[in-house]
């Protein structure tokens, strides 16, 4: 909570999201990164909600049942109204993520039109529906003890239902958002790895988002839309690097919740664009 906040206070404050990655859980923002002291006289709400470890930010299809998990739900409707009745919270909201987190932030950005201001999307997958990703995403599923087929059904008989969960899909709707896409494209170990620290076969994350990214991109400046967009080399599926890239995006995080930010910040990201586009995003 922002310094001054009270539950009888006449104002509201805008509030950002924190959404966590897979086979994590709510803490972990607080846990690996300096955001509580980068908060401190941050005049906004934070919320960083629980969405599973392998939750996909989705109301689940189960068979053509739904039911739960319902974490679309959860976060869009049922949180957004606690903090709104008793939290003092307004309408002016950002969100982002990393990893799964950075799916959820985009999609919910994208299905939910006018909800977010601003979206961060660091190491995510960004288009669900290219060549391989399905099986991915079915896989990681797999290996947190689910059903591939519980989250979204089958990738072809339940096409209708993986689209309805593509952020790429629904490009267009992010008109007015202001973006930040981010990720690496090796998986090799990058200037913020330990020396000595080994690979593991989760780095493959970044040149795996990086892939999705680059079509969600595409369609984005297709529909006139310019994100803000950071595809560097090397560096692993790790914190450093999504603390890094949030750093990065804040000057935009409290722009587009109309918090003070000093020039020379809010200025770098745009200026980074005009660097990576020009080395064509990698």
């Amino acid at each position: 909570m922002p310094q001054g906040w009270s539950k009888g206070a006449r104002r509201t404050w805008p509030v950002l999201y924190l959404l966590h990655g897979g086979a994590d859980d709510y803490t972990s923002w607080t846990r690996m990164t300096g955001i509580a002291s980068m908060a401190e006289d941050m005049d906004a709400i934070i919320v960083m909600p629980e969405a599973g470890r392998a939750g996909n930010y989705s109301n689940w299809y189960n068979k053509g049942k739904g039911g739960a998990p319902g974490w679309e739900t959860f976060h869009t409707s049922e949180v957004r109204r606690l903090l709104e009745t008793g939290y003092r919270a307004g309408s002016r909201r950002a969100v982002a993520g990393l990893s799964m987190g950075a799916y959820g932030a985009m999609k919910y950005a994208a299905l939910h039109r006018g909800m977010f201001r601003f979206v961060g999307a660091y190491s995510g997958v960004m288009s669900t529906r290219l060549p391989g990703i399905p099986e991915l995403i079915m896989n990681a599923q797999a290996s947190e003890g689910q059903d591939p087929q519980a989250l979204w059904g089958d990738p072809l008989r339940n096409r209708d239902v993986w689209r309805a969960n593509d952020p790429a899909a629904h490009a267009r709707n992010l008109r007015g958002v202001s973006i930040y896409i981010s990720s690496g494209t090796t998986s090799r170990l990058g200037e913020l790895d330990p020396p000595g620290v080994p690979w593991s076969p989760a780095h493959l994350g970044e040149p795996i988002s990086a892939y999705t990214a680059r079509d969600l991109i595409a369609k984005l400046r297709f529909h006139g839309i310019r994100p803000v967009v950071h595809l560097y080399r090397d560096g692993t599926h790790s914190w450093p690097y999504w603390e890094r890239e949030f750093r990065s995006s804040f000057p935009m995080i409290l722009s587009a919740l109309g918090l003070k930010a000093a020039q020379d910040d809010a200025s770098a990201p745009r200026e980074q664009e005009n660097v990576w586009n020009l080395l064509g995003g990698t």
